[in-house]
C-alpha cells in the first residue's frame, strides 16, 4: 500500500514538473516576432522548458486566454470591452503586462515620391475618396489600399487611431494575414500604401511621415506620432510567484530582453 501511494506521489510529482515546463503563447502576429525571440532564449537557457508561439491574431488570442487553450495571449491592442465582459462572466481575471512600444508606420512603394501624409488623407486613401497619388503630390498613378485582416489587433488600431468611428475601408481593398504580407505586397506595387508594425519596416518599403511626424523611437515613446501604441501580453490573473509564467515574463524587464526587443525593431520598455 505504501508503495503504491509512494508511486502515485512520484507519479503526481513528475506531471506537476512536466507541466511546470510548458508554456504556450498566442495571438497577435506583431508581438509573434518578440514572443519567439523570447522564447528561443527561455529555451537556451533553461534546458528541459518547452514554449511554442502560434500567431492567430490579437481576437484568437483572447479567445484562447478565455477557454485555457494558451498561458499567455499576446495582443497588439488593449482588450474589447466585450471580451472583457466575457472573461469576467468565466471568472476568469486579465492581467496586463505591455512589452513593448510600437506604431503603425504607413508605408508605400519606395519610389513614391509622396513623403508624408496627413490622417484625413490617409483616412480619406482608405474611405475611397482619394484614388491616385496626384491627389496628394504624387506621380498620376492609382492607389491600391492594402489592410491588415479584421481579426487582427492592427487593425483594430489602425480603425481607431485612423478611420474613427463612422468611416469604412473601401470595398476594393486587400486584406492581408500579417505584417510581413503587407510589406511584401507593398514592396511589389509602386501604387500600393498599408501600415504595419514599427518592427517589419525595412528598406524594402518606405515609411511616411504622419501630420509632419516620422515614426522613431523618440515619437513613439513621447506618442507625438500620431499612431503609436503599446503592445501587450496578457495572462490569467497576476503570474503566481516562481512560476514559469512570472519567470518567463520577467525577461522583458532585463537588459537582454530589452536588447531583444530593440534588434526586433521595436522600442523596448527601458526608452520611456
Amino acid at each position: 500500500m505504501k508503495k503504491s501511494l509512494l508511486l502515485v506521489g512520484l507519479i503526481a510529482g513528475v506531471m506537476t514538473v512536466n507541466a511546470e515546463q510548458k508554456l504556450v503563447m498566442d495571438g497577435s502576429t506583431t508581438v509573434g516576432p518578440i514572443a519567439k525571440a523570447f522564447a528561443e532564449y527561455y529555451m537556451r537557457e533553461n534546458p528541459g522548458v518547452n514554449i511554442t508561439v502560434s500567431e492567430s491574431g490579437s481576437g484568437n488570442g483572447a479567445k484562447a486566454l478565455l477557454n485555457g487553450s494558451c498561458d499567455i495571449a499576446n495582443l497588439s491592442r488593449d482588450l474589447k470591452d466585450a471580451e472583457k465582459a466575457a472573461m469576467k462572466e468565466k471568472g476568469v481575471e486579465p492581467c496586463k503586462h505591455v512589452v513593448a512600444f510600437d506604431a503603425l508606420p504607413v508605408i508605400v512603394h519606395p519610389s513614391n515620391r509622396v513623403k508624408g501624409l496627413t490622417i484625413d488623407q490617409v483616412r480619406d486613401i482608405y474611405t475611397g475618396k482619394i484614388t491616385n497619388w496626384k491627389e496628394v503630390g504624387g506621380s498620376d498613378r492609382k492607389i491600391v489600399v492594402i489592410s491588415r485582416d479584421t481579426n487582427s489587433g492592427t487593425f483594430e488600431t489602425f480603425m481607431h487611431l485612423v478611420m474613427g468611428e463612422d468611416a469604412k475601408i473601401k470595398e476594393s481593398a486587400e486584406y492581408t494575414g500579417s505584417n510581413g504580407a503587407v510589406r511584401q505586397r507593398v514592396q511589389m506595387t509602386k501604387g500600393a500604401i498599408g501600415y504595419a508594425g514599427l518592427g517589419f519596416v525595412d528598406r524594402s518599403v518606405k515609411p511616411l511621415s504622419i501630420n509632419g511626424i516620422e515614426p522613431s523611437a523618440d515619437t513613439v515613446v513621447d506618442k507625438t506620432y500620431p499612431l503609436a501604441r503599446e503592445l501587450y501580453m496578457f495572462t490569467k490573473g497576476t503570474p503566481a510567484k516562481g512560476s514559469l509564467v512570472e519567470k518567463f515574463l520577467d525577461l522583458m524587464k532585463t537588459e537582454k530582453g530589452e536588447e531583444i526587443v530593440e534588434e526586433i525593431g521595436f522600442v523596448p520598455l527601458g526608452a520611456k
